[in-house]
């Protein structure tokens, strides 16, 4: 019962979160983290570092994730399942209808509405990640010189990120040696 109900709670939230993964993160930590109380807080952040990193869809990697952590394999297995059938469904029912509404001028301002708030609901999901990730000022620094790289220089994420775990075990390794 327990991996059906979170099945159920993954399915509504792929079935009423728009616009992919990242806006579903601060729904899920809802859920999962403040309402159900099956992760803390730094568990959950923990967990979308690792989903982040790992290829794929964000709202794959983190159902999966968050699914495994709390009951196992099936857990991951019914997270997964809630959390991207929605969409499938959905995918399939809009593809069969869109081709004939894809010039209408409603569907299209439908869609330009829809963006400023996905905007903002991915903006809510890092302001909330950065609060609770309780950084210090190095730690700052690194996110400050990540996001800088990764923008303006347009390296690939999985380098940056690279280079922030050499940073880290650096700076330990020379504290450590002090």
């Amino acid at each position: 019962m327990k991996i059906l109900n979170l099945f159920i709670t993954f399915f509504k939230i792929g079935a009423f979160t728009l616009g992919g993964g990242f806006p579903m993160l601060p729904i899920i930590e809802r859920e999962i983290v403040t309402k159900k109380k099956l992760m803390t807080d730094e568990e959950y952040i923990d967990s979308i570092s690792l989903a982040q990193t790992a290829p794929g869809p964000i709202a794959a990697n983190i159902s999966i994730l968050v699914g495994y952590r709390i009951y196992g394999f099936l857990g991951a297995l019914a997270a997964f399942l809630g959390a991207v059938l929605p969409s499938f469904i959905i995918i399939l029912v809009i593809s069969h209808f869109f081709m004939g509404v894809q010039d209408n001028t409603y569907v299209q301002a439908a869609f330009k509405g829809v963006r400023p708030v996905v905007c903002a609901l991915v903006f809510a999901a890092l302001v909330g990640l950065v609060e609770k990730a309780h950084l210090n000022k190095f730690e700052y620094a690194i996110s400050a010189l990540a996001f800088l790289i990764v923008v303006f220089l347009d390296v690939n994420p999985i380098f940056v990120i690279i280079g922030g775990v050499v940073i880290a075990l650096s700076k330990d390794k020379f504290i450590k040696n002090k």
